[in-house]
């Protein structure tokens, strides 16, 4: 009995050495070189940008993963941002690095209005856009969130006049801290926030904006003439 007993625990023994953990089954010199990439990068990464730097055969969703856990409760934490992943100030100690300073420029409420129906309307016109405001959208409005870099010409629809089509830019998304587009809050967290009435008006409906074409919108060609595209309309 003392034989079959040592003999199951040997067998024991060697099952737990043969099946290492998730953790011991990467390579630890490609999580320090992730590591390094990531804290040196002046802005996010994508999971090809970090492949191509990696040595071949890196496993970057399993590196990313493991990473993402081990600093989730440190004072810098690695978050996932328009498909792509920075480190980050933890958010609980975001205030420690808050400084009062001038504000130097403020978008105005036309501008904040714009931004707020293109980024939940996307893809959409500006046509569509004053339909939506019920007034008069100036290209100056438009200009300035391009400028800043939250906004961006994505397309054009397919209909008389090929009116440009307006989306956000990762840019956008980097400063709002979201995955993509359909991380903006919704219906509920809005709400929450005291953005909407606790009962909203009947039919109100929040939509769901994507980053993809729509089935009647073209691409948008770079150096396209103006008056031939439907630019001209941004008067």
């Amino acid at each position: 009995m003392r034989t079959v007993a040592r003999l199951i625990e040997r067998i024991e023994d060697e099952m737990q050495v043969e099946t290492p953990s998730k953790e011991s089954a990467l390579n630890p010199e490609h999580l320090r070189m992730a590591e390094a990439l990531l804290f040196a990068a002046g802005e996010p990464l994508d999971e090809k940008a970090l492949a191509a730097s990696l040595p071949e055969g890196a496993d970057v969703p399993a590196l990313l993963q493991e990473l993402q856990t081990r600093y989730e409760k440190r004072g810098v934490n690695l978050f996932r941002i328009a498909e792509k992943w920075q480190f980050r100030t933890a958010p609980d100690l975001a205030f420690l690095l808050r400084k009062e300073k001038p504000e130097q420029k403020r978008l105005s409420r036309a501008a904040l209005e714009t931004l707020a129906i293109i980024a939940y309307h996307q893809p959409v016109t500006r046509a569509e856009i004053e339909d939506i405001r019920g007034v008069a959208v100036s290209k100056g409005t438009v200009d300035a969130l391009m400028e800043i870099g939250w906004v961006k010409i994505r397309g054009r629809k397919r209909t008389p006049g090929r009116p440009v089509t307006y989306g956000t830019t990762d840019s956008f998304l980097v400063q709002f801290g979201l995955e993509s587009v359909n991380h903006l809050p919704g219906s509920d967290e809005l709400r929450a926030a005291g953005f909407l009435d606790a009962l909203p008006p009947s039919g109100l409906d929040i939509p769901a904006p994507t980053d993809q074409l729509g089935p009647d919108e073209d691409p948008y060609v770079e150096g396209e003439d103006d008056l031939a595209t439907g630019d001209g309309e941004l008067t």
